[in-house]
């Protein structure tokens, strides 16, 4: 039952000696403190959504746009390395546990790695503004979000054949929903067919879920998004495990 646990322990022993090292937490914290400065503290100073100032409005989708980028760049990029350069995954597959431990022990680490940066931006987030921001869909949405993106790098891991094309991924899929997910503005003041397209974005719907007070019908909408493309992305990337044959 607990076969997943040293693939998970070796990942987390290897974060603990990247958390002592000053450029991991830059790295992590770096560019959503930035996207912080200049659209919440400079270009939405006086802007205002919903009855809220902007930076309210911002650090729920930082929150969420860091825990995606997180979760699954440490992942995809790892996975990459250890399968391709350091021939550490073959060993993984040869060991007597089977693809879903292997999967499980991976997307744990990866879920780790991204509420660890979370709770980075929540802590900057307390020191730039006064509002409750943290509810129990948040933390939900957080979670979840971590565990389907986390899984999304294991497939980006398994599929790529350089470490370049781990970039490409990123540019073509991760990069996009940053933008274009409602983490910096609202998704209702789009044109609508861009609005339709942007619905099929699973970041999306985490950007919905943290900033809701409470559960309502569009909160548990987009728990049951979410969760199926966590379901997918999980059994995709188990399937690629399983099937690994280099």
């Amino acid at each position: 039952m607990m076969t997943w646990f040293p693939i998970f322990y070796r990942e987390m022993l290897i974060f603990k000696k990247k958390l002592l090292k000053l450029g991991y937490l830059f790295s992590a914290m770096v560019v959503p403190i930035i996207y912080l400065l200049t659209f919440g503290l400079g270009l939405g100073r006086n802007l205002y959504i919903n009855g809220n100032d902007y930076i309210t409005y911002l650090l729920p989708g930082l929150v969420a746009m860091s825990s995606m980028n997180n979760s699954y760049t440490w992942v995809a990029s790892a996975l990459n390395l250890n399968r391709i350069y350091f021939k550490t995954f073959q060993i993984f597959v040869q060991a007597p546990i089977n693809s879903s431990s292997i999967m499980i022990g991976e997307v744990l680490a990866g879920m780790i790695k991204g509420l660890f940066a979370s709770l980075l931006i929540v802590i900057v987030g307390f020191l730039t503004t006064n509002e409750i921001f943290i509810t129990m869909p948040f933390i939900i949405g957080v979670i979840i979000n971590c565990f389907m993106f986390a899984s999304l790098g294991v497939i980006t891991g398994m599929i790529t054949k350089t470490h370049e094309d781990t970039s490409t991924y990123n540019n073509f899929f991760i990069l996009p929903m940053s933008f274009f997910s409602g983490t910096f503005f609202p998704i209702d003041r789009m044109p609508i067919i861009i609005k339709e397209l942007i619905y099929i974005f699973p970041l999306t719907h985490a950007n919905i879920l943290v900033r809701k007070a409470s559960f309502d019908s569009d909160a548990v909408l987009s728990i049951v998004v979410l969760l199926v493309f966590s379901t997918i992305f999980f059994a995709i990337g188990s399937n690629l495990i399983k099937n690994y044959h280099e």
